[in-house]
């Protein structure tokens, strides 16, 4: 510890900091010697963080030589990116577990409400793809983060401070359901136009959150009938304007056409009548997806040797299972199910561990939106789900999103940690009453 003494000496206005080669380098062993003890939480959580991303090294690395031959670049060069990101990610999930989860309750107003306008910004001035705002681009550093993760994180902050606050009148509509719901329809209403299902999921997620914290089932049933009005006339039109004799889709009126209409409605009709028309293009991706999973039996290929990743695009990220199995199976794809069910068994845990509410809700509501994009992203790769276009949380390549689901994972281990202190304390106590 000699040359971390000299340096906070050297910080601390002393004089004169002398170094020379022969200092000791201890201070780097016993730093890190520091951090494993600091390191606290579930460890079944932290395990199921480093397999994740672990895999994700190999897959990335493997199902990137397309996007590689396409930008002129090397799949070496995504991989260390991939890695860079991991190492940053798991410096967030630590620092952030260090902070009590309490914390983020007294933030929990400010970054909501800071999330709409941004929310707002982006669907009006982001950077647009596929028809559709979901990006908006950092000035000086140039880089660019999805508002909706943003969004999501702030919202199931805020949700699960308010169903804390509210037990004692959740069952009233005006004083405890009202203030609920809002939150969730404001933020679903401005993700929508640009990325209906990442508001579908987020509303999903939500209603679950809100039946588990004793929300008047009623309430929630009605809210649910009147959000599936405008999912059925999509529904209705995607099949009335599809025509089954040529496998083609009709044209839109002209007063019901929006940016990403077309595209959910091509979607929904791909999904339903898409076994009908095997050479359709908008069945192509599908199609690769079937091919990749029927080439990987039980067992799989073996790692690297997937031959769709030539062929299937977004296999990186949206299609990234479709190489899991593939390359190792449906024995790799079960292991990988498990995990994250695994994962979400352990948040449960934590909930009904956890002294209080709100730690209690944050972590089931955190876990069941990252375990929910998970099994939707499996169920669209083996054609149970229309597509969808998300990612499978730590395993696809990604950047902003990849971050704020490791914030996520450090605010679950920071109420895994205060549960473990809790329970520790309790136990000396438990412990100093025998023994006096």
């Amino acid at each position: 510890m000699q040359l971390l003494s000299k340096i906070k000496e050297w910080w601390n206005g002393s004089p004169k900091l002398e170094l020379s080669v022969n200092t000791p380098l201890k201070g780097f062993g016993d730093m890190g010697e520091n951090i494993v003890k600091k390191t606290k939480g579930d460890k079944v959580i932290w395990a199921f963080v480093i397999v994740l991303t672990l895999a994700s090294l190999l897959l990335i690395y493997s199902s990137t030589g397309s996007l590689a031959y396409k930008m002129s670049r090397t799949t070496e060069s995504y991989l260390f990116k991939q890695f860079a990101l991991i190492v940053v990610g798991f410096l967030i999930i630590y620092y952030v577990h260090r902070i009590h989860y309490n914390i983020f309750s007294r933030v929990a107003i400010i970054v909501f409400f800071l999330s709409i306008p941004l929310l707002i910004y982006t669907l009006f001035y982001g950077v647009e793809l596929n028809a559709g705002s979901r990006w908006i681009k950092l000035p000086v550093i140039n880089m660019t983060f999805q508002t909706s993760d943003f969004a999501k994180l702030s919202l199931f902050i805020y949700l699960s401070r308010l169903l804390s606050k509210k037990q004692l009148v959740i069952k009233s509509f005006w004083k405890g359901y009202v203030p609920v719901i809002l939150p969730v329809v404001i933020i679903c209403v401005l993700i929508a136009p640009a990325n209906l299902s990442t508001a579908l999921l987020i509303g999903g997620t939500s209603f679950l959150l809100m039946f588990i914290g004793r929300v008047n089932t009623k309430h929630l049933l009605a809210t649910i009938a009147i959000a599936m009005i405008p999912l059925i006339i999509l529904i209705s039109i995607a099949v009335t304007t599809y025509n089954k004799e040529n496998n083609t889709s009709g044209k839109l009126p002209e007063s019901i056409k929006l940016k990403r209409m077309s595209t959910w409605i091509s979607r929904i009709q791909t999904f339903i009548y898409g076994s009908k028309d095997g050479d359709n293009e908008k069945l192509y991706q599908i199609n690769q997806s079937k091919i990749a999973i029927a080439n990987g039996g039980w067992f799989g290929r073996g790692p690297g040797n997937s031959m769709q990743r030539n062929f299937l695009p977004h296999c990186y990220s949206d299609f990234i299972f479709a190489i899991i199995i593939e390359e190792y199976g449906l024995i790799g794809a079960s292991f990988m199910l498990i995990m994250y069910l695994m994962f979400l068994l352990r948040c449960i845990r934590l909930y009904n561990k956890c002294p209080f509410a709100f730690g209690a809700f944050l972590a089931l509501a955190l876990s069941f939106t990252l375990v929910i994009q998970a099994i939707v992203n499996m169920a669209v790769n083996v054609s149970l789900f229309p597509n969808t276009g998300v990612t499978l949380p730590l395993v696809s390549m990604g950047g902003s999103s990849f971050l704020f689901t490791c914030i996520a994972i450090g605010i679950i281990l920071s109420v895994a940690r205060n549960v473990e202190q809790t329970e520790g304390s309790q136990l000396e106590k438990i412990t100093e009453a025998q023994t006096a």
